[in-house]
Parts: C-alpha cells; sequence; structure tokens
C-alpha cells in the first residue's frame, strides 16, 4: 500500500477538521474520529475520509476503533491525538465522570491507541506519533488541575514512547496557544489573552498544520514538543 494513512482524533472540528482536510489534499488515507462532531466528520467522508466514531472517554470503545482501523489498513503513517475534553474545577468536582473523561480522552486513550496500533505504525518504516498537549502542561492553570495534569501526562508520554519505539516510530507534541478563539469567549477575554501574548495575534489552525508538515518531513526529531502559541507560554 503506497498511498500514506492518518488517523486523526478529534476529526470533526477545529483544528482536528482543518488537518484532516489538509491531509486529503495530500492524497492521504484519512481515518478521521469524532465522538459528536457527525457533520464535520460527514464532510470530510465526502472528500474520502473514512469517519470513526468512538467516545474516548469509554475505554471498550478505544479498544473497538483500534480494531475498525486494523480491519481497513495494515499500516499508518500518521497518528495524531488530537481529542480533548476541556472541564474546569466546578465541573470535574461535580462529577467523578468529568474527572475520570478528563485523564481518560487525553492520557489512557492516546497511550491504548499508540500502544494498539504499534504494529501499523512500524509498517509505515516512516511513522510519527503526534500528541496535542497544551502550553500549559509546563505551568498548570490552577482553574484547569485536571485538563492540565492529564496534558502534562500526555507530554510525559510522548518522551517515554520516542524513547521506547525508536527508531522505528518518532513521536513528537505540538503545545498550542491561541490559534482559535472558541465562540463563548468574549471580546474581554480575547483582548485579556491577546494582550498577554507577544506577538499580539490570534493564530489561526494554518501554523499548526505547518508544524505538523515540519516534524512529519523532518525525520531527525523524536522526543520534541513545539510551542504553537505566538509567546503566549513566555507571560503564563
Amino acid at each position: 500500500m503506497t498511498q500514506r494513512v492518518a488517523l486523526i482524533t478529534g476529526a470533526g472540528r477545529r483544528f482536528g477538521f482543518e488537518l484532516a482536510q489538509a491531509l486529503l489534499a495530500e492524497d492521504y488515507l484519512v481515518f478521521a474520529h469524532y465522538n459528536t462532531s457527525k457533520a464535520g466528520v460527514e464532510e470530510l467522508e465526502s472528500k474520502g475520509a473514512i469517519g470513526v466514531q468512538a467516545d474516548l472517554a469509554d475505554l471498550n470503545q478505544v479498544q473497538a476503533l483500534i480494531k475498525t482501523v486494523q480491519q481497513h489498513t495494515l499500516k499508518i503513517d500518521l497518528l495524531v491525538n488530537n481529542a480533548s475534553c476541556f472541564f474546569n474545577n466546578e465541573a470535574v468536582d461535580a462529577s467523578l465522570a468529568n474527572l475520570d473523561a478528563v485523564f481518560r480522552v487525553h492520557t489512557i486513550a492516546p497511550y491504548l491507541l499508540i500502544s494498539g496500533l504499534q504494529q501499523e505504525l512500524k509498517e509505515s518504516g516512516q511513522a510519527l506519533v503526534l500528541n496535542i498537549t497544551d502550553i500549559y502542561v509546563d505551568s498548570p492553570s490552577t482553574d484547569y488541575l485536571a485538563y492540565c495534569a492529564a496534558k502534562a501526562g500526555l507530554a510525559n508520554l510522548t518522551q517515554g514512547f520516542a524513547k521506547a519505539l525508536a527508531p522505528e516510530i518518532r513521536v513528537n507534541a505540538i503545545q498550542p496557544g491561541p490559534i482559535l478563539f472558541l465562540p463563548e469567549h468574549d471580546s474581554e477575554h480575547r483582548q485579556t489573552v491577546l494582550a498577554q501574548t507577544p506577538l499580539k495575534v490570534e493564530g489561526g489552525l494554518q501554523p499548526m498544520i505547518d508544524t505538523v508538515r515540519f516534524l512529519r518531513d523532518n525525520p531527525f526529531i523524536t522526543g520534541e514538543s513545539i510551542k504553537v502559541d505566538g509567546g503566549r507560554a513566555l507571560n503564563i
């Protein structure tokens, strides 16, 4: 199989969706994972992607996702652990299910996907695992303690798997900053964040996609985390 193959978790919206579109334009076979964002994945499917649904907070569904991908392909060239759930302290403290989901989605599910798809990644001969972490793994927000801890776990897994899977598989991470505000972010919030960001702009998704390509195309980088944040990590 000469066509390159990618699996992107959380591909139904925002960065995952745009990355999937970019890879489809490069003639990748894209497995577009989603939990609830079906509309975005349906659009990707119309362009040739294979949509795969799973709630990554349910570990049985993670295992089923692995088996589904394995039924369709013998190799994976790019695995992007992008899916996320974002709960503040109040939401986590109000529900043990939310606390459990934060660690399952950000840390346990990526562990299972990397481990479970190891053979398919090795078959590529040039595979890259790319974990989307956060600038707050180095300086956690006191409002999102569990989220930051779970992302820090994924950052640690990045380095651990980079050592364990070399030289056949490379493992890197991207730490995004203010690349794309959420609809619920009001003007005051946006102005505050941009004022604390040295480059003073909302980055957009293209710098993230460019960084994916850089890490994919440079065969001598593994175990690395690259901040794509306009310098915001300098001020948190």
